[in-house]
């Protein structure tokens, strides 16, 4: 078995994972769900005041402050300030003592609240308050801009706001806050012990129906001002429940999430090892660089993020203390990067038999998963271990509930281009639609359908824009696809994205993908759609680039990303430009590029040409 009583020095407690029994019960459970799932956790575990969860605050190990690069023994000599130690008894203790403070703030069932917060574990906390009084979090990522998130709050309709001191500050001075809120506070202000008289409903926790709502999360706002998303104590779940035998094992792995826990993702993820009883770090920082401090002393068997982290990741020169015990990476959101990938999956080490990886929304399969011990005993095992790792993809989005389609990528393997794998069981059927609705064959791209009992049930307070988000019964998520003969989606754009050039359609992604592996030199890559000049007008494909740490830039820049395309046989670019301020590669609160932007900035670069060229000079 992999050796994983370093947890021990670490402040955790292999005490805490939950045994096949006390899982089955869960799994056997119908009232389990998003809103109760810690209630119904501490109630089966052996051993619930055993720590398992590690939160980072922002500034200790892996952030900044960083413990001694493979000596986790010294995480316990950083002190409560910087890495906080929760059990299922820690949790409920601060869910209580949040939930208290609510409901004498006067929040009651179905009402939501704002949580604009960072990205360590106070979204979850206080989801997990506000859950258990049957409000709604609204969660909103700390890095959005404030007058984004003030206008998304008040159209959400918050009765009141809870942020950090800075974040506070920040709506308050856009001017776009909701007037006559109910409160707004600071969320270090917050009690984080159980008060002896609380102050709690005469029913608590509350008891949700299937249907009942928990959480609203904004989409990334790449396409437009963000949407909040609706989440239901039933649907959330029901992609999830699987996890309970097919994730690896709490026994012999460690979990490092660098997701933001403002995203339904993170919710699902800290949900995850919470049931499980999984030895997890929450990181307050999700850059590459943070994460692979963090590594150094954690130790983890599975990382999970966004793609923008991965692409930082892959900039590094990584270090086999930090990922030597990786054996997955679980992505989700967009589909990464082809380069990003295969830089990844070069490290680690894997089970020598082929065994199923529990990823985004994928069950495990085989023996293990079918008798609930889990896959986590196969891939613990260093008998027969094989260099390098797997790297779980996963195409989703926040309307989906989940990751529903499901590609795993080795050293070994080579497909790529674009290609996301097949829907994960969850799904009822997925297809290529064209714009009036109708049902596309193999290599015709079209818009992706999906049928599934984990979709959204809506946009909150935006009835009309749900409605055009479905056709036929198909959810339209707004991704660009084709589909093979071998039943495998390929992922080519998002319908903004698409290239409107006058010989047709051109798919941005590809050329992406091209460019990355083509150009080594080449860290990151957005293709836009720019005005095209006369004679024909319509649109031309622009690149925008970053390039890797210490290398050079080509003399020629868009001839070395044009020679990359046309060995994939893709449309050459018009222009291309070295990203060497903000607005040249702008990114969205979850690290998304917001393309939207950079149409905007650069929508005359090939009709004005010196013009645009002064402007963006360095």
């Amino acid at each position: 078995m992999r050796d994983n009583t370093g947890v021990i020095s670490m402040g955790l407690a292999p005490a805490a994972r939950m045994p096949l029994r006390a899982r089955l019960r869960l799994l056997a459970d119908p009232a389990l769900g998003v809103g109760s799932f810690l209630d119904h956790a501490r109630a089966v575990s052996p051993a619930p005041s055993a720590p398992f969860l590690l939160a980072q605050r922002a500034g200790g190990p892996g952030a900044g402050g960083g413990g001694a690069a493979g000596d986790p023994g010294d995480v316990g000599e950083e002190g409560e300030e910087e890495i906080e130690r929760l059990s299922l008894d820690r949790l409920t203790e601060i869910r209580d003592a949040y939930a208290s403070w609510y409901h004498k703030a006067g929040v009651k069932k179905g009402d939501p609240v704002g949580v604009y917060a960072g990205e360590g574990v106070d979204a979850f906390l206080h989801f997990l308050a506000l859950s258990s009084l049957g409000a709604i979090a609204a969660l909103v990522n700390g890095r959005m801009r404030p007058e984004v998130a003030a206008d998304y709050l008040g159209r959400v309709g918050v009765i009141g706001v809870v942020a950090t001191a800075d974040g506070l500050e920040r709506l308050r001075a856009s001017g776009a806050l909701p007037k006559n809120l109910a409160f707004e506070k600071e969320l270090d202000a917050f009690p984080r012990r159980r008060p002896a008289r609380p102050s709690l409903p005469g029913v608590f926790p509350y008891r949700h129906g299937d249907d009942d709502l928990v959480m609203l999360c904004h989409t990334s706002g790449t396409t437009g001002p963000p949407k909040a998303v609706t989440f239901g104590h039933r649907q959330f779940f029901l992609g999830k429940r699987h996890r309970l035998l097919s994730f690896p094992d709490a026994a012999s792995n460690r979990l490092l999430t660098a997701l933001p826990q403002t995203h339904s993702a993170g919710i699902s993820y800290l949900m995850t090892a919470t049931l499980l009883g999984l030895p997890t770090l929450v990181m307050a920082d999700s850059s590459g660089e943070a994460v692979h401090d963090a590594a150094r002393w954690f130790r983890p068997t599975i990382v999970v993020a966004f793609p923008q982290t991965w692409a930082e990741l892959a900039t590094l020169d990584l270090s086999p203390s930090a990922v030597g015990d990786v054996h997955t990476w679980i992505n989700t959101g967009d589909s990464a990067h082809e380069a990003h990938i295969k830089e990844l999956i070069r490290h680690g080490r894997r089970p020598g038999r082929l065994a199923a990886v529990a990823g985004p929304g994928g069950l495990g399969s085989g023996l293990g998963s079918r008798l609930g011990s889990g896959l986590g005993s196969r891939l613990g095992s260093r008998a027969g271990d094989r260099p390098g790792s797997r790297f779980v993809d996963g195409l989703g989005s926040s309307e989906m509930g989940m990751a529903l389609f499901r590609k795993v990528s080795e050293p070994e393997k080579q497909d790529y281009d674009r290609c996301v794998g097949k829907p994960v069981r969850v799904v009822e059927r997925a297809v290529v639609l064209d714009d009036d609705g109708r049902i596309l064959g193999p290599g015709r791209p079209g818009r992706l359908g999906v049928k599934t009992p984990t979709r959204t049930a809506g946009y909150w307070g935006n009835t009309e824009l749900t409605q055009k988000s479905s056709v036929s019964g198909y959810w339209l998520t707004g991704d660009i696809v084709y589909q093979d003969r071998d039943g495998r989606f390929f992922h080519v754009d998002r319908v903004p994205d698409v290239i409107h050039t006058v010989r047709g359609p051109v798919y941005s992604l590809p050329m992406e993908e091209a460019v990355m592996i083509g150009c080594p030199e080449v860290a990151d890559c957005a293709v836009v759609a720019v005005n095209a000049p006369e004679p024909g007008g319509k649109q031309a494909p622009f690149a925008t680039v970053r390039l890797r740490p210490g290398a050079s830039a080509p003399d020629d820049l868009l001839e070395r990303l044009n020679s990359a395309l046309r060995a994939k046989g893709l449309t050459a670019l018009s222009g291309a430009v070295l990203a060497t301020e903000p607005e040249h590669f702008p990114t969205g609160a979850t690290g998304k590029v917001l393309k939207r932007s950079l149409r905007e900035h650069f929508a005359d670069v090939l009709i004005r040409p010196k013009q645009v060229a002064e402007e963006n000079r360095p």
